[in-house]
């Protein structure tokens, strides 16, 4: 594609780095624990998602005790936090779990099958979704365990001429990706910084978090 079309910016790169459809990172492995690249917290200890399962209910009881209420997942890695909320719910709040429609926000097929082999248990159906937006209306409790931390981010390097996007293109030779300016700047960002300060943006991020917030106001 960066041999056709030219350098690409950072965020469009690392969106493809991680979810095409084919060579994608999260389309094609399960990333965690010892045979893979990290872990998170869930997958540590039990207790982690056990308070969250707590802190979901209590939270459910002040809305008012809705039902259905939509518990929603966005990147639920193996199921491991979901399955531990809910097997705490259930047993201190069954009128919670009773209440729940679960919805959990997965792009890879690979993890999909690990949160359905863990979520079997619990007895709560869940439905799956590419996006958050695509969950049904209504009273939601939204969870999102280190998720926004592995979004698409755009950078740009402070220049004599403004604020220029950092791309990813070819070297010289063709042989191996480089990262290099977009030699425009972009308008509208701060003024104040020094020539080579760097600002990174997390515009994937506050859309999907604008997107949130909107559903919930």
């Amino acid at each position: 594609m960066i041999a056709q079309n030219g350098p690409i910016p950072l965020d469009r790169y690392m969106a493809l780095c991680l979810g095409h459809p084919v060579h994608g990172y999260y389309r094609t492995r399960d990333p965690l624990g010892a045979s893979g690249d990290f872990t998170t917290a869930p997958e540590i200890s039990q207790i982690f998602g056990e308070l969250i399962g707590l802190w979901a209910a209590e939270v459910w009881h002040a809305m008012g005790r809705p039902a259905p209420c939509r518990l929603v997942e966005l990147g639920p890695g193996r199921g491991t936090l979901m399955a531990d909320a809910l097997r705490a719910v259930s047993t201190a709040l069954p009128a919670f779990a009773e209440a729940i429609d679960l919805h959990l926000v997965e792009t890879s097929p690979v993890l999909r099958r690990a949160q359905a082999a863990r979520l079997d248990a619990a007895g709560v159906p869940a439905t799956w979704h590419e996006a958050a937006g695509t969950v049904p209306d209504g009273p939601a409790l939204i969870l999102a365990n280190e998720f926004f931390d592995a979004l698409p981010v755009r950078q740009f390097e402070r220049t004599a001429q403004g604020w220029c996007e950092r791309r990813v293109g070819l070297a010289p030779d063709g042989a191996r990706l480089v990262l290099g300016l977009d030699p425009d700047p972009t308008p509208g960002l701060p003024a104040t910084a020094g020539t080579g300060a760097i600002l990174t943006l997390p515009s994937v991020a506050l859309s999907e978090m604008r997107r949130l917030a909107g559903r919930l106001a």
